[in-house]
């Protein structure tokens, strides 16, 4: 049996609906198939997508306009017109920028709630130092400032740096628990997390001093991740999708709480079908390019561009190039989804 069509609020007497409202309540009922629509979600998410040809100009601008004193983080939010731009979301749960960091700046350190994750777009000489531990900063490196975590961005090269910041955000705002704390400078330590959980299969014994941290890895290599897609495609022929994972060392889950991080590699002239699954997911060029079509859009994606698609649509993605691979920073929901018991896979 077809759904009745649910009562309008228009048709309710404009008396009662000032008595509900003087009293704080609302009727569900003309609203209902708004928030619990039939079939399948309606998100607000839009496929789009951000040229960084378009972006890092304007950084760059920034950077002349605003010193680093006043701004304290000199970022250019990618915002989801769906969501409006003032909201600062590309998703549900997925807020990225795009921080620019120039030679000899130091961003102040704080610690705050959400969760973040760095992404090296261009330059060198530039560092992230967490909870005392001093990350380089290469293309296509991953570092992680996870929740509650002292972090500060320092620049000892001479050239731009820009990295994409990955954070939760907009879910850790909703929840009303977004804050954050000014610190002081942090003096780097000894040791890199890295080298220490560097081979394969194995890690530090508990005694050993950074066993017992929540986030034992706060760095992952660029060439390191970039060496493990290569092996994985020449070692599994047969396997179509390449893509990895990045993981919390000690216990194998998501390396962080609400979001999952992945590389991917689209062998030479490769068209790979993702399933259509619940959460929204981004995608960001480190090397090469591709062709990105969902149930609605197309997009041609070159290096350093970035895109968001919806949940519950299919994703084909397609190697511009015949003779080179591409390799992908992707990002999505899928730890929030599992959490929460509400992840599909769609097929």
């Amino acid at each position: 049996m077809e759904d009745v069509e649910l009562a309008k609020l228009e048709d309710l007497p404009t008396e009662y609906v000032k008595d509900l409202t003087a009293h704080n309540l609302v009727p569900l009922w003309p609203s209902l198939r708004g928030v619990l629509p039939q079939t399948r979600p309606r998100p607000l998410t839009q496929a789009t997508a951000w040229a960084y040809g378009d972006i890092r100009p304007l950084l760059i601008k920034a950077g002349e306009l605003t010193p680093i004193e006043k701004a304290e983080r000199r970022v250019l939010v990618l915002a989801n017109p769906g969501h409006g731009l003032q909201k600062m979301q590309a998703s549900a749960a997925i807020y990225l920028g795009m921080q620019l960091l120039l030679p000899g700046e130091l961003a102040p350190p704080h610690r705050h709630t959400p969760n973040a994750v760095r992404m090296i777009v261009e330059g060198e000489g530039a560092y992230t130092t967490v909870q005392g531990e001093k990350c380089p900063m290469s293309r296509g490196d991953l570092i992680l400032t996870p929740t509650g975590l002292w972090h500060e961005h320092g620049h000892d090269g001479d050239q731009p740096v820009i990295w994409l910041d990955v954070l939760d955000l907009p879910m850790v705002y909703y929840m009303e628990a977004s804050y954050h704390v000014n610190g002081t400078h942090q003096e780097p330590q000894p040791g890199h997390s890295e080298a220490q959980y560097s081979g394969a299969g194995v890690i530090p014994t508990p005694f050993f001093s950074r066993a017992d941290k929540a986030y034992p890895v706060l760095r992952f290599a660029w060439s390191d991740v970039k060496e493990a897609l290569n092996h994985l495609a020449n070692d599994a022929a047969n396997v179509e999708c390449v893509q990895v994972t990045y993981i919390n060392a000690l216990n194998g889950q998501d390396v962080e709480n609400i979001l999952g991080y992945y590389a991917l590699m689209l062998r030479p002239g490769q068209t790979l079908r993702l399933p259509a699954r619940s959460p929204a997911c981004v995608f960001h060029v480190i090397e090469g390019g591709f062709e990105l079509k969902t149930d609605d859009k197309v997009f041609t994606l070159n290096e350093a561009d970035t895109a968001c698609v919806p949940g519950y649509g299919a994703v084909v993605l397609k190697n511009l190039n015949a003779t080179q691979p591409c390799y992908v920073f992707m990002t999505d929901e899928s730890p929030l989804h599992r959490k929460l018991g509400v992840y599909e896979n769609w097929g």
